[in-house]
C-alpha cells in the first residue's frame, strides 16, 4: 500500500509538472514586441529624421537582405526579425513609425537606449553620452499610448498580450558604454550594475502587470571581443587579453557580471510570478561560441568587422573611419563575420542567436521549450 500510494503521489507531481510544461509551451504567438537598444532598433531613431551624425543610417547598411539602410545597425535582419518570421509574423515595425500596422507586434527599441534613466547620467555629468532619452521605461510608456489601439477592454487585453511574445532587451550595454567612453574609473562603472539590472527587472514586472505572460530578456554582449573596445582599450600587456580569445579580460568580466545580476533578477521575478515564462536570452554564450569557434558556425573571422576602417589596423576599426563614412569599406561576404561594424553583429550571426534563443542552447528556457 505505501508503495501504490508513492506511486500515486509521483504521478500526480509529474501531472502537475506536465500541465506546467504545457502551459509555458506556446508553439506560436500571434505578436511579437520588442524593446531595447541598437542591437534590436528598426527604425525609430530615424523616423523623424536622421541625425547628421548618425552613419547607421546610410549604405552599406542593410545591404545584404533589404537592399536599403532601414535604421537597423546590420547588414540585414536583428534577431527579433527572425523570431517574427519563424512565428509567421511580419517583422515588427518601428513603433514610431507612421501610418503602420502594429496588432501583429511593435518594435518600440532604439539605437541608445538606456535601463537607467536620463537624469541618472545627468546627475553623474556623462549624459553627453547619452544619444536620447528612449529608456526602458519610456519605451514601455510608448506600448501603453499604444495599447488603446491593440485592444479594447482590460479582458481583452490582457488576452491578447497573454498570446504575444515579449523581447525585453538588450538593454545594459549602453548604461556602460557612456561611462567608460566619458573616462569614468572602472571600478566606478561596476557599481552601476546592481542599478542596471535591476532597472531592466523593473521595466519586465511593469510588462507583466499589462498582461504579458511570455518575456525573453537578454543579457549583454562579450563586449571586451568586439572592435570597438579592442581598439579604444588596446593594450600592450598580454596579461589584459584572454590567450585563448583575444578578448579584453576585464571588459568581459564586467558583461559577465551584469548578466549574473540580471539572471538572479528574473529567477526572483519568476518565483514572484509563477504563472509567467521569463527567458534568459545569452547573447554572451552565443557570441564566445563564434570567437572560439568561429569556422564551427560558418564564419572565417571574429575579431575583424566587416565594414570599418578600410581594412586597416588589426580589428578593422577606426572611429574616423566608421562604417557608412567617407574612408570606410565593407567586406565582400558579410556572412563570414560574426562583427558587422566593430559594435554590432551580421545578419548571420543574428540568425544563429534567434535560432539558439528559439530551440537552445542559447536561451534558459527556450522559447520553444
Amino acid at each position: 500500500m505505501e508503495h501504490r500510494g508513492l506511486l500515486l503521489v509521483l504521478a500526480a507531481a509529474l501531472c502537475l509538472a506536465g500541465a506546467a510544461d504545457a502551459r509555458h509551451a506556446k508553439k506560436s504567438y500571434q505578436a511579437v514586441f520588442s524593446f531595447g537598444d541598437s542591437l534590436s532598433d528598426a527604425g525609430n531613431l530615424i523616423v523623424d529624421g536622421i541625425p547628421k551624425a548618425l552613419t547607421t543610417a546610410r549604405a552599406p547598411y542593410g545591404m545584404t537582405f533589404f537592399g536599403r539602410p532601414t535604421g537597423r545597425c546590420s547588414n540585414g535582419r536583428v534577431v527579433v526579425d527572425f523570431l517574427a518570421e519563424h512565428f509567421g509574423l511580419p517583422l515588427p515595425p518601428a513603433s514610431q513609425a507612421h501610418g503602420k500596422d502594429f496588432k501583429k507586434g511593435a518594435n518600440f527599441a532604439i539605437t541608445g537606449a538606456t535601463a537607467l534613466e536620463y537624469s541618472f547620467f545627468k546627475a553623474h555629468g556623462i549624459d553627453q553620452r547619452i544619444w536620447n532619452t528612449g529608456s526602458i521605461n519610456t519605451q514601455i510608456g510608448w506600448l501603453q499610448k499604444m495599447k488603446p489601439s491593440l485592444c479594447k477592454s482590460e479582458k481583452e487585453c490582457k488576452d491578447y498580450f497573454s498570446k504575444s511574445l515579449f523581447v525585453v532587451g538588450e538593454f545594459g550595454g549602453n548604461d556602460y558604454n557612456a561611462p567608460l567612453f566619458s573616462g569614468v574609473a572602472f571600478s566606478d562603472v561596476k557599481t552601476y550594475v546592481p542599478l542596471v539590472a535591476k532597472a531592466i527587472a523593473n521595466g519586465v514586472e511593469k510588462l507583466i502587470e499589462l498582461g504579458a505572460t511570455d518575456l525573453l530578456v537578454p543579457g549583454i554582449l562579450p563586449i571586451g571581443c568586439f572592435p570597438l573596445y579592442l581598439t579604444l582599450y588596446n593594450s600592450s600587456k598580454k596579461s589584459d587579453y584572454n590567450a585563448r580569445t583575444g578578448c579584453l579580460r576585464r571588459y568581459n568580466r564586467l558583461a559577465f557580471h551584469h548578466n549574473r545580476e540580471l539572471k538572479q533578477q528574473l529567477d526572483q521575478l519568476q518565483k514572484k510570478y509563477p504563472k509567467t515564462k521569463i527567458m534568459y536570452g545569452d547573447y554572451f554564450k552565443a557570441a564566445m561560441q563564434f570567437v572560439v569557434s568561429p569556422g564551427k558556425f560558418g564564419f572565417s573571422t571574429a575579431l575583424q568587422a566587416c565594414c570599418g576602417a578600410g581594412g586597416s589596423g588589426a580589428y578593422n576599426f577606426n572611429l574616423k573611419k566608421k562604417c557608412g563614412e567617407a574612408g570606410a569599406s565593407v567586406c565582400s561576404n558579410p556572412s563570414a563575420y560574426v562583427s558587422w561594424d566593430g559594435i554590432h553583429m551580421t545578419e548571420a550571426a543574428y540568425r544563429m542567436v534567434a535560432n539558439g534563443w528559439l530551440n537552445g542552447p542559447y536561451a534558459s528556457p527556450p522559447i520553444m521549450k
